[in-house]
């Protein structure tokens, strides 16, 4: 299906445009601190879009929806997205349905969607065709492991690869798409910055899911690979935080160790974005400096207990910020700034998979290939 023109939606209001920033605000501190940093434009259409796959992970993460009333809502959200359904009605029926233990955010989020879906409509249809996909390919896959959630975790590796492509490789993707849209010359490495955009997407999220062990396991849920921790002697189905067996810090070392190679990737994307667009360089060196540091918490203290144990200071994100700025035209300085900070942690290798090429056709999570080619260092 074609992304919708402009004349499905009414034209964006100066109210929703605020709703926008304000929402932002609400929902996403690290990204709220990080949009404002791309050009103007390219800011308006990325903050709308982590919006939209917000809104897609609020149906996903609500505890007092069914499996039935998830998948409903979410292929709802999908054609809401593609111009085929009416913003209105997803809201009207959704917003009465959300727990109240989901943020009131969140829900103002869901109950506001038509403001956000008319600025999604404003973009022009390259723009609008890399949200599309993101959305429908996100929700797929998030919906098919919603299904799945154990605390025996994921049977393996590539599991987690799958996963964490479903949820972040592919918002890689769309800002890859976004940004080439945006600068000819960085659509030039268009190639080259597409596998590296997953990786970085699964750098991101690898190091979260890490930092939330032990929160995702109190509500139920466990996306690390069973097989990782098995060798290791551990069972993840019996795993608790009162009683971490010995080989839970080799096995979470050696998954430090992937998502270090994959923020290394991060890095090379960065740097095939040209010097002089310095705000979408600091939009991603800082995230990957967080993460980075994020993860140097989590290997020094590899039998933390809460994730507010291995949480980055304030101090530490001024201090990444900085670097960040200070170098943010130099490749060699990021280079030496990342090798310096990533000095401590452990190297292990990343999986190469399958081509995600087809994956946003509309088919379900399962039908789709096991993921995007992960490039090596």
């Amino acid at each position: 299906m074609p992304p919708p023109s402009s004349s499905v939606s009414p034209a964006p209001t100066a109210e929703d445009e605020r709703y926008q920033v304000d929402r932002l605000q609400g929902v996403s501190r690290t990204f709220a601190l990080t949009i404002p940093q791309l050009p103007a434009g390219l800011a308006r259409v990325v903050s709308n879009a982590y919006l939209l796959c917000r809104i897609a992970d609020t149906i996903e993460d609500d505890p007092g929806l069914s499996f039935e009333q998830q998948r409903r809502y979410s292929d709802m959200f999908i054609d809401v997205v593609a111009g085929s359904a009416e913003a209105i009605r997803f809201a009207d029926e959704l917003y009465p349905l959300l727990s109240p233990q989901m943020l009131e955010d969140e829900r103002d989020l869901i109950l506001n969607t038509p403001r956000v879906i008319r600025i999604t409509h404003s973009f022009n249809a390259a723009q609008q065709a890399a949200m599309v996909r993101c959305v429908r390919i996100m929700a797929n896959g998030m919906a098919w492991y919603q299904e799945r959630e154990t605390l025996e975790g994921l049977p393996d590796q590539p599991a987690m690869d799958r996963y964490c492509y479903y949820v972040a490789g592919v918002v890689g993707e769309m800002l890859t798409e976004l940004f080439c849209d945006y600068s000819a010359e960085i659509a030039g490495h268009r190639d080259r910055l597409m596998p590296l955009s997953v990786s970085f997407g699964q750098g991101l999220q690898m190091t979260n899911i890490l930092k939330d062990i032990w929160e995702d396991r109190r509500r139920g849920a466990c996306w690390l690979p069973r097989d990782t921790f098995r060798q290791a002697g551990v069972d993840l189905a019996r795993l608790t935080r009162e009683e971490i067996p010995p080989g839970f810090r080799s096995a979470l070392g050696e998954l430090i160790g992937v998502a270090r190679q994959h923020l290394e990737n991060a890095l090379s994307y960065t740097l095939l974005i040209p010097p002089r667009e310095k705000g979408i360089r600091r939009f991603c060196l800082w995230a990957i400096g967080m993460a980075v540091l994020t993860l140097q918490k989590l290997n020094r203290h590899r039998d933390f207990r809460s994730g507010s144990e291995v949480k980055i200071s304030r101090n530490s994100v001024k201090l990444t910020i900085l670097a960040a700025n200070l170098t943010t035209s130099s490749d060699r300085l990021l280079r030496w700034l990342f090798a310096f900070a990533a000095k401590d942690l452990p190297r292990s290798p990343i999986h190469e998979t399958l081509s995600a090429s087809g994956c946003g056709s509309g088919s379900q999570a399962p039908g789709c290939p096991d993921g995007p080619r992960i490039i090596r260092q």
